[in-house]
């Protein structure tokens, strides 16, 4: 009899410690989600290097809809082209990196797009720090550098390690900045001048106005003369035949 009871409590521990080592795994899947880089060969100052990024979700309720990068210390967005990525994204240029978005991907997918940098680093490894955006606002914050203490969950950037630069390699010349197309402002000699010419025109005209005037008052002028005078001799012979 009393090994009845035994038994029953420890299949109740057991069956407690089932759902507790459920309920952890469950909760621990979505903390292995992470943002991954990986380039073939990669090493530093290598030119034209491909880099293949993956997104994995930590959301089954919402798809990621934007991916925005910090780029490491020696790229620059310029040095950034798109290669592949989900249906409709596009690359957009940013102040510190770029970023990688359009419509949103189903929810509980990955995502995984490549870019090609001009030229890397001459570094041991380089950091892109990720910020991970879904459709219902949730942000991802890849961003750390070095695992939490303690063994906790951390929010890890993407890193690639790469190998000493080849014999040889060089520093490329920095990437010209685009600057958007505006229209160019007058100088002050255009304006002056723009000015002056515009005066003249107006002068001209005024003179030529002037001129016509005067013509058509001459011309009024004489032509009244010539009336009166013609009268004023007809008058005058009128007189003398009478007489």
């Amino acid at each position: 009899m009393s090994g009845r009871p035994f038994a029953r409590r420890l299949s109740a521990v057991t069956a407690f410690t089932g759902l507790v080592l459920a309920a952890s795994f469950t909760l621990a899947v979505p903390a292995s989600a992470h943002v991954e880089v990986e380039s073939k060969g990669a090493s530093a100052l290598a030119e034209n290097v491909t880099l293949d990024f993956n997104a994995e979700t930590e959301s089954d309720k919402a798809g990621i809809a934007r991916l925005e990068v910090v780029l490491p210390e020696g790229i620059e967005p310029a040095d950034i082209t798109y290669e592949d990525g989900p249906a409709g994204w596009k690359l957009t240029a940013t102040d510190r990196g770029y970023s990688v978005g359009g419509p949103a991907v189903a929810a509980g997918e990955d995502v995984a797009y490549a870019v090609t940098v001009r030229q890397l680093p001459d570094a041991e490894s380089v950091a892109f720090k990720t910020l991970q955006t879904y459709s219902d606002g949730r942000v991802d914050r890849w961003i750390e550098l070095e695992e939490p203490a303690g063994g906790g969950h951390g929010s890890l950037a993407p890193i690639l390690e790469l190998a000493p630069a080849e014999p040889g390699a060089k520093p490329l010349s920095p990437t010209p900045s685009p600057e958007p197309a505006t229209e160019t402002p007058s100088s002050p000699a255009e304006e002056t001048d723009t000015a002056t010419d515009s005066a003249e025109s107006s002068a001209a005209d005024t003179e030529d106005e002037g001129t016509n005037t005067l013509a058509i008052v001459a011309v009024v002028v004489i032509a009244v003369a010539c009336v009166g005078g013609g009268a004023w001799w007809f008058r005058r012979r009128s007189g003398a035949g009478t007489s």
